[in-house]
């Protein structure tokens, strides 16, 4: 009883008086010794909801904040979610000249977009507040990978806050490694896997799937989903006993207005007109031009029957959308048929082309549809290499993937900025997609840069990247394992009637107003990469099933499209592309063909012309001569040779006279290799002095005759390539 009551008079202090913490847990187990705490009430606490999520070493802490009313005339969920990894929790500095952390990298975006994708749709449909998520890397592990806790983080500080949110949700990472799945796996054990897919979802439904894979089977990637999701159940119980344990109350919030007799009336007055436009076939401009005149047109009627009020466009605009949806959805559902007249599994038309820029090593151009990419390959030396210098990872890629989303691509009037979040993200689909079939090793010496511009677009433009992309590599000529495809399906359902239509090729407005974005990459033997974006409750596996079932087929006829053009990679690089001669050396000759502060290697590629790089690998040094034309990299090859090469006893060498002394004379036989021929070694004859024969600067044929075994030193001969006397005398007889 002592002991309580003095507890609670310490509790008391620490949390009233003092205006210290009261700490808050939940844990996860993860099995095999693994566990996952969630942790809130010791850190930002001003923040409307923030957590600390463990792993090993490992910590994460995610705030949200949420402004209390919505900016005028919002009518959309004003996200913002920011993943950021600080160098110190790794005890590492940053670099540049600043040292200290800059803009978001690729890859910190990258788990931005998979956190963001999973949050948004949770959100309820007229809570318009701007709303912050922020996620830092605090404390890192080597071999935890903290992107898979991500989301986690961030529900929980939603779930613990009292913002509206339709979660909890959770992240992890599902590995296949040895044949075994494995979940949230570490650095090391991602390295053999041939399976590699984040899934994020709600206890009851998938929400999120992004991944790569060597080439496995549907039913392969359907399982790994299906384990992460039972690993996510428990992440998201915890979160519901965090939340019950602190009382969460949500607030409450009135961010729109709203008209329900006009809503009626312009369904009713507009739902026809507006089916008919949606069947009508139009193209994408031509459609969306006679969607906007029906509606400008209400508009002047409404306004033509209220003179002394002004009508509420906004309002209009945004009952006229839901009968827009509404229309387009029954038309699939109930007629089969699409906006642009496919059937639901139809392929859009498709045309490509190969070797469009000649100055280019590699070009394609993929048009499918009303979506189009211009796609490019360049190759480059290790000098090209891209460097990665993140806390966690550090090191080189060969193979780059940069993909552009152009305005004008849309019919868009605007400046183009540079390269926003999407772009990122689409461009990392397409890489993960191709990555796998790049050759590794001796099969390619060169840096790949992919760059995709996209100049049409019309839904799923990432997959035409990847299918310029194939085209493009093959023209090159770069040997790629297997040719790869990509294709993006849709999904529409109705919850009260349980129909539903999976659409193969889908077109923008079918993203728009559907239920999923669903790409899948991969071979004719499986499947390489994926990413899903689920927008409707309930969908159940075997819908997901039959949509990846359907994206087979659809991958299949796309890919037969495209070998067409080019069915495999060209035997020869285009004769501009500049060729690359790999060689490998002892690693006690790196040195030697460096030079001292880099001497002799600027000195080669600066007389004959190439680009000269040297990296060791064990035991040995890969040096890569780098140049257009064949003689300058022979040139550059035979000073590397002469640099590296080791005198050998019988061997003949085309010598210069360095130097001249009393017993005989210096002779340079390869680069930086001289051997001493002794003066009675030059001739037959008995010589006096050297200079009777020779001098300082000529270029003579010797011998090696002997390298000591003490100290290496080379002896050389010349008279043993000339006739003896005796010998001579019998050919003159």
């Amino acid at each position: 009883m002592i002991i309580a009551f003095f507890n609670i008079i310490l509790e008391y202090y620490l949390t009233k008086e003092f205006n210290m913490y009261k700490l808050i847990q939940k844990t996860i187990d993860l099995g095999e010794g693994r566990e996952i705490t969630i942790e809130t009430g010791k850190l930002a606490k001003q923040a409307d909801g923030s957590v600390v999520v463990k792993m090993g070493r490992t910590m994460l802490l995610a705030t949200v904040v949420s402004a209390k009313e919505a900016r005028e005339d919002v009518d959309f969920m004003p996200l913002s979610v920011e993943y950021k990894e600080k160098y110190a929790s790794f005890g590492r500095y940053p670099g540049g000249f600043l040292k200290r952390e800059g803009r978001a990298n690729d890859y910190e975006i990258l788990v931005s977009r998979l956190v963001d994708r999973a949050l948004r749709p949770l959100f309820p449909d007229d809570f318009h507040a701007e709303t912050f998520v922020n996620v830092q890397l605090i404390s890192a592990d080597k071999d935890i990978m903290p992107d898979a806790l991500a989301g986690l983080a961030a529900s929980a500080a939603l779930s613990i806050s009292d913002i509206p949110f339709h979660g909890p949700i959770s992240e992890v990472r599902v590995a296949r490694v040895d044949g075994h799945f494995v979940v949230n796996p570490t650095f090391t054990q991602l390295e053999t896997a041939d399976i590699d897919i984040m899934v994020a979802a709600t206890i009851d439904n998938v929400m999120m799937v992004e991944g790569e894979m060597e080439e496995v089977s549907e039913q392969e990637m359907l399982q790994a989903i299906k384990l992460a999701h039972e690993a996510i159940k428990m992440q998201c119980v915890a979160q519901l006993e965090l939340a019950e344990e602190l009382k969460v109350v949500k607030r409450e919030y009135n961010h729109e207005t709203n008209d329900e007799e006009l809503s009626k009336r312009i369904h009713t007055d507009l739902y026809d007109q507006v089916y008919e436009i949606a069947k009508s076939k139009k193209a994408k401009h031509e459609r969306s031009d006679a969607f906007t005149a029906a509606r400008d047109a209400y508009v002047e009627k409404l306004q033509a029957e209220n003179v002394e009020e002004e009508v509420n466009t906004k309002l209009v605009a945004k009952y006229f959308h839901d009968v827009e949806k509404k229309a387009v959805r029954n038309l699939i559902l109930d007629e089969g048929a699409r906006l642009d007249g496919r059937k639901t599994n139809e392929i859009r038309p498709i045309w490509s082309e190969v070797d469009y820029l000649p100055a280019a090593h590699g070009s394609a151009i993929f048009t499918r549809g009303e979506t189009q990419s211009l796609t490019t390959v360049t190759l480059g030396t290790k000098l090209d290499e891209k460097v990665i210098d993140q806390v966690l990872t550090q090191g080189k890629e060969k193979f780059v993937l940069h993909y552009n989303f152009l305005p004008f691509s849309t019919g868009d009037a605007r400046p183009y900025r540079g390269v926003g979040r999407r772009e990122v993200g689409h461009g990392n689909l397409a890489y993960r997609a191709l990555k796998g079939m790049i050759p590794k090793g001796e099969a390619n010496p060169y840096a790949i840069r992919v760059v995709s511009d996209i100049l049409e677009s019309n839904g799923s433009s990432s997959m035409a990247t990847v299918c310029a992309g194939t085209l493009a590599l093959m023209d090159a000529g770069i040997k790629i394992t297997k040719p790869v495809s990509g294709i993006a399906m849709g999904l529409i359902t109705d919850v009260s009637t349980g129909k539903y239509a999976v659409l193969s090729d889908i077109l923008g407005d079918e993203d728009h107003l559907g239920d999923m974005d669903f790409k899948v990459t991969g071979t004719v033997d499986g499947i390489t990469a994926c990413q899903m974006d689920i927008k409707v409750e309930g969908l159940s596996y075997e819908i997901l099933e039959n949509a990846l079932e359907q994206a087979n087929q659809g991958r299949m006829h796309i890919l037969g499209e495209m070998l067409k053009t080019i069915s495999e990679p060209r035997a020869e690089f285009k004769p501009h592309t500049p060729r690359i001669v790999q060689i490998t050396i002892p690693k006690d000759m790196i040195g030697a063909v460096i030079g001292p502060g880099g001497k002799i290697i600027q000195d080669i590629q600066e007389k004959t012309g190439a680009t000269v790089t040297i990296t060791q690998e064990g035991d040995t040094g890969i040096v890569d001569i780098f140049a257009e034309d064949k003689d300058v990299i022979d040139a550059a090859l035979k000073r590397i040779n002469g640099i590296t090469e080791v005198p050998e006893v019988g061997k003949v060498y085309q010598g210069k006279v360095k130097s001249i002394v009393a017993f005989g004379a210096f002779v340079e036989i390869l680069p930086g290799k001289e051997g001493l021929l002794h003066i009675s070694e030059i001739e037959w004859r008995r010589l006096e002095k050297v200079e009777e024969v020779l001098k300082e600067g000529d270029e003579i044929e010797v011998k090696a005759i002997e390298i000591d075994k003490r100290n290496g030193k080379l002896k050389l001969s010349r008279k043993a390539l000339l006739p003896r006397p005796e010998k001579k005398k019998e050919e003159e007889k």
